[in-house]
This record gives C-alpha cells, structure tokens and sequence, in this order.
C-alpha cells in the first residue's frame, strides 16, 4: 500500500489554522482511498527538526568512515529525514506564509533533506514523487494583484522541490485568511470563505485522483 509523508508547519492548532485545515481534509480522503496504507506524519511546529550545524552539513559529502562522532551523530538525525522522504509514495506539505515566505521549521526540514548526489542533483533519490502544498497566506499574492512580487512561497518551494528535488509539485492556496480577523479586510471575507471552500475542495479531489493514480 502507498505511504504518505504528511508535514504540517503552521503555529496555530487544529481548526485554527488554515494550511491544518486543509491537509487534514487531503489526508482523510487520502486514508479513506488507502485504508491499509502508511502516513508518516510530522508537525514541525510541535516538534521541530534541528537546524542544520557544520556537522550535519560536512558529514553529507565526506566519507560515513570519516565522521566524527559528532557528524556522525548529526548525520543520523538528518538520514531519517532523508529516508522518510524517500520511502513516501506522495508528500503532503501545510506552507503558510509568514513574513513573505515560509516558516522557519519547513526551512530547517529543508536543509536536513536536501542532500547534493542523493536527494538533488541529476540522479535524485525521490525524483517524480508528487507533492501537494497547501500553500496558505493572509492575503492575496495572485498574478494581477498589488503584492504579486511579495510571493515567495510557491517561488521558493517550487524551486526547491521541483527544480532542486525533481518533485512533481502541485500546489493549493488558500487565501485571504485574516479576512475575518482584521476589520481592515471585512469586505474581502466573502472571496477568504469562497477561497477556504475551494482549497477544501481541491484537497478532497487531489489526494482522491492521486490515491487513484498511485493505485492503476
């Protein structure tokens, strides 16, 4: 059966966060496709990864009878990272922008799996595996609006996951979501709900057409 990797990242719990909302409403269509399946689940704001150090980071290109006991530590940590990427079927990814981008415990999960001549690079160890990010923020950063240049969400996880990864990256954005909490916005909290119900939607069909796929 397949596996999913399940990776939230938002501050907020539960129902309080938008990108939560929507992965939970991926992974239950997904689990009621792969009843027998795996889901490898993290939630980086509860339990976040280390960040990368110069052991972890000079351990990936020297040689494992080299390390140090401290690479050698460090480098164990980032392995299961690795592996936990590799062994998934289909990635699911909760990327809230905060300040513009992403936050800091996606970034640091990043580092530890990103490995040159494993995970990227021509021959990447998880190339082709599809990932879904639920890429929610505040406002609106869509082509045409006035902070259309202000989005580096899908910019960046686009390059990294698909461009440095070989990931198949597919994304869904919900938007608008401090509509209803900032007075400033109250006109805008017909087109969040609107936006809330279509990434609903979307993540419902997503992970349906791809437990689909993964199953021909």
């Amino acid at each position: 059966m397949a596996t999913l990797l399940h990776l939230d990242s938002s501050v907020f719990p539960g129902s309080a966060s938008a990108s939560r909302a929507v992965t939970e409403a991926f992974r239950r269509t997904w689990e009621e496709q792969h009843p027998g399946g795996t889901v490898i689940y993290r939630d980086l704001a509860v339990d976040p990864v280390p960040h990368i150090t110069a052991d972890a980071h000079t351990a990936a290109f020297s040689d494992p009878a080299t390390h140090t006991p401290a690479q050698a530590e460090a480098f164990a940590e980032r392995l299961k990272l690795i592996e936990e990427l590799e062994r998934a079927d289909a990635v699911l990814i909760g990327a809230p922008m905060y300040n513009f981008t992403i936050p800091s415990t996606l970034k640091a999960w990043l580092d530890n799996v990103i490995v040159m001549g494993r995970t990227a690079g021509e021959n990447a160890s998880a190339k082709g595996t599809p990932v879904t990010v639920v890429a929610s923020r505040g406002g609106s950063y869509a082509p045409g609006t006035p902070r259309e240049g202000y989005e580096y969400v899908q910019n960046l996880l686009r390059a990294v996951l698909a461009d440095g990864l070989g990931l198949e990256v597919d994304f869904i954005v919900p938007e608008l979501t401090m509509a209803p909490h900032n007075p400033a916005m109250s006109e805008l909290v017909p087109l969040f709900e609107a936006s809330r119900t279509k990434a609903l939607e979307e993540a419902a069909a997503k992970a349906k057409a791809l437990a689909e796929r993964l199953a021909a």
